[in-house]
C-alpha cells in the first residue's frame, strides 16, 4: 500500500482481567523496549498457547484520541499523513468511531461538502508511545465492508523510520475487486528505493468478508507469515528492516479513483479486537 508516497457490549469479568493484565504487559513493553533478537524460524504451525498475550483491545470502550497521551490508540498515522480518497478525522460523538454490539464501529460518511472523512487508530503516537513489539504474533477480528470503492485494512509500521519504512499490510480489501483481500511487506527507503512482496489471498470465495473473521500475522527472524482465520495462508522472507518494534494501524479507507462515487455513504467496518502476542 503506498501511503507514504502521500506523506506516506461489555466483556466477562475474565476478559476484563485479561485487559488489564494485557495493558500492564503492553506498558512494561514499551518502557523497557523488549528486544527479541533471537526469535528464529518459529515454523508455519500458529500455537497461540505457547505465546503470551501482550497486548489486547475488546472494545468494551473507547480509548482513541486525537493525538494522546493516555489513550490506547490516537486517530491519525503517527508522521500525520492521509492517503486514499478520505480525510482521517478526530473522534467525535459516534463518528467515526463508536461502540456497536461490543465492537468498535469505524464509519467512513462524505460529510457536507461532499468529501468522504472516516476513520484511522495507530497503537503509538507521534512520539513513539504506545505499543510497539519485536516478533511476535498481531491479530484482528473484524466484519469488513463490501463493494466499490471501500478500503479497510490491518497493518503494522516499524518504529524506526530514519532510513526507512517498513511496513506490513497484513490485509487490505479492495472493495471493487472481491473475492480475495491483499497482503504485502514493504521497505520504503530514504533513497526511493522499494522492495516488496505481495499475495492475493483468495479468502472470500467461500467465506464473506461481511462476517467475522480473523486476519493475523506471525513475524520472527527469518518469516513473515499471514494467517486467515488462523490458518497459514502465505509467508515470505523477513527483510533485516522488519527485525524491528512495529506498531499496529486499523483503518476504514476509502480508494482515490472513480469507484469511490459507488461507495456505500455511510460505510461501516466492526472490530471485534486487536490483540498481539509474544513468543516464549
Amino acid at each position: 500500500m503506498d501511503r507514504f508516497s502521500h506523506t506516506r457490549r461489555a466483556r466477562c469479568m475474565h476478559n476484563r482481567r485479561g485487559f488489564l493484565l494485557a495493558s500492564i504487559a503492553a506498558a512494561l513493553m514499551t518502557i523497557v523496549d523488549i528486544d527479541v533478537a533471537h526469535a528464529g524460524d518459529t515454523g508455519d504451525t500458529l500455537d497461540i498457547s505457547s505465546m503470551t498475550l501482550t497486548f489486547e483491545d475488546p472494545f468494551d470502550a473507547l480509548s482513541i484520541s486525537a493525538w494522546g497521551p493516555g489513550t490506547r490508540w490516537i486517530s491519525h498515522t503517527p508522521w500525520n499523513g492521509d492517503f486514499g480518497g478520505a480525510r482521517f478525522s478526530n473522534p467525535g460523538h459516534d463518528f467515526p468511531f463508536a461502540i456497536q454490539d461490543g465492537m468498535l464501529r469505524i464509519t467512513a460518511a462524505r460529510d457536507d461538502k461532499g468529501a468522504w472523512r472516516s476513520g484511522l487508530i495507530a497503537s503509538v503516537d507521534r512520539n513513539g508511545d504506545g505499543f510497539s513489539q519485536q516478533y511476535g504474533y498481531f491479530e484482528m477480528r473484524a466484519r469488513l465492508p463490501d463493494g466499490p470503492g471501500v478500503w479497510p485494512a490491518f497493518w503494522l509500521i516499524g518504529k524506526d523510520r530514519s532510513k526507512s519504512t517498513a511496513e506490513i499490510d497484513v490485509i487490505e480489501y479492495y472493495g471493487d475487486k472481491p473475492g480475495a483481500y491483499s497482503s504485502t511487506v514493504h521497505v520504503w527507503h530514504r533513497d526511493g528505493r522499494h522492495d516488496s512482496a505481495h499475495a492475493r489471498i483468495d479468502a472470500f470465495g467461500a467465506a464473506s468478508p461481511g462476517d467475522l473473521h480473523t486476519y493475523g500475522v506471525k513475524i520472527d527472524s527469518d518469516f513473515i507469515r499471514m494467517y486467515f482465520d488462523r490458518k497459514l495462508v502465505w509467508k515470505t522472507k523477513a527483510l533485516p528492516e522488519h527485525r524491528q518494534p512495529m506498531y499496529m494501524l486499523v483503518d476504514l479507507g476509502i480508494v482515490e479513483g472513480i469507484t469511490k462515487m459507488a461507495a456505500a455513504d455511510p460505510s461501516f467496518m466492526f472490530v471485534d479486537y486487536v490483540r498481539a502476542y509474544q513468543f516464549r
